[in-house]
């Protein structure tokens, strides 16, 4: 069975001949009656009595209004995959850790919403590990976070560089490694630390570098909000790793300070990952290249300042 023997049948019954369904169709009559033909032998029964005037059988009756739905749906699943290709979509989501929706997202959504005033966007802030899960699982369509190799190996993935900075330490202003202008790794893994939750690559990112100096990260508290971090560490003896552009405030707090740490330097990169057929719909591609644009402008404008962008 295939959908123009339907909609053959569908203007038989409606003009009330083959000659008149011919000529809707804009085939020829012989034409019109092979594929009722075949229609009947997958069906195997009759579905038009072959009089003056077309009639439908009983089979004819049963199946009429069947196949008025399956042709209004073909129709609708046209409409709506060409809305999908003039960037008509109802929404689009995006997932990202909490710097970016913090700092680098914000003016995107205004000229986003400015192109395409019926597209809602929905923003929400989670970790790069939680951020590619809802992505793989198709509830957002682009998601910004650090950079995984293993958590964005699928063929599908399309993973865009955004930047790359590096991982500074925050602590209370009268905290002893304050006294240093770059922290040894042997004199921070002497004091506790307040890190990331699990599920958020800079918590794995902050352990693989402390393995690679063959020290003790000695975790006293998680937490997933920079500001809990400034809360807890402004109040005693913690000490946070944290990338550089989250620490825009911490450094206008004077009982707050923040330093450098020696080599090896410890950075962080962040991408932008949606997948392969996402990224021909035009508001996604549209999104991803303001995304990608802004994140490039900024970090060359702002070499000195990349505190007062998104990571």
């Amino acid at each position: 069975m295939r959908l123009e023997q339907l909609q053959t049948f569908l203007a038989i019954a409606d003009t009330g001949s083959f000659q008149a369904a011919a000529r809707r169709c804009g085939v020829t009559q012989s034409t019109v009656s092979r594929q009722i033909r075949a229609l009947e032998d997958d069906l195997g029964l009759p579905l038009y009595h072959r009089t003056a005037q077309a009639k439908l059988t009983v089979g004819g009756e049963r199946l009429l209004p069947r196949a008025r739905r399956i042709c209004q749906e073909w129709q609708q699943a046209i409409s709506d995959i060409g809305d999908l290709v003039a960037g008509k979509q109802p929404e689009l989501c995006v997932a990202g850790i909490h710097s970016v929706c913090s700092h680098l997202l914000p003016p995107i959504i205004t000229q986003f919403c400015q192109r395409y005033p019926d597209v809602q966007l929905r923003l929400t802030a989670l970790g790069s590990d939680r951020s590619l899960k809802v992505l793989r699982d198709g509830l957002v369509d682009i998601a910004v976070v650090m950079h995984n190799p293993l958590l964005t190996s699928n063929q599908e993935m399309v993973v865009t560089p955004l930047y790359e900075e590096p991982v500074e330490v925050l602590m209370s202003a009268a905290h002893p490694l304050s006294q240093y202008s770059v922290i040894p790794w042997a004199a921070l893994a002497d004091y506790p630390q307040v890190v990331f939750k699990d599920g958020y690559g800079m918590q794995r990112l902050v352990q693989a570098q402390f393995n690679e100096v063959d020290g003790e990260l000695k975790v006293a508290l998680e937490l997933n909000t920079l500001d809990a971090f400034r809360g807890v560490v402004r109040q005693g003896n913690l000490v946070a790793l944290l990338p550089q552009s989250a620490l825009a405030e911490s450094r206008r707090d004077t009982a707050l300070a923040v330093r450098k740490t020696a080599q090896p330097e410890l950075t962080r990169k962040v991408v932008m990952v949606t997948t392969q057929d996402r990224l021909q719909l035009p508001p996604v591609r549209h999104f991803c290249e303001m995304v990608k644009d802004l994140a490039s402008a900024s970090f060359k404008a702002l070499d000195d300042l990349p505190m007062l962008l998104a990571g």
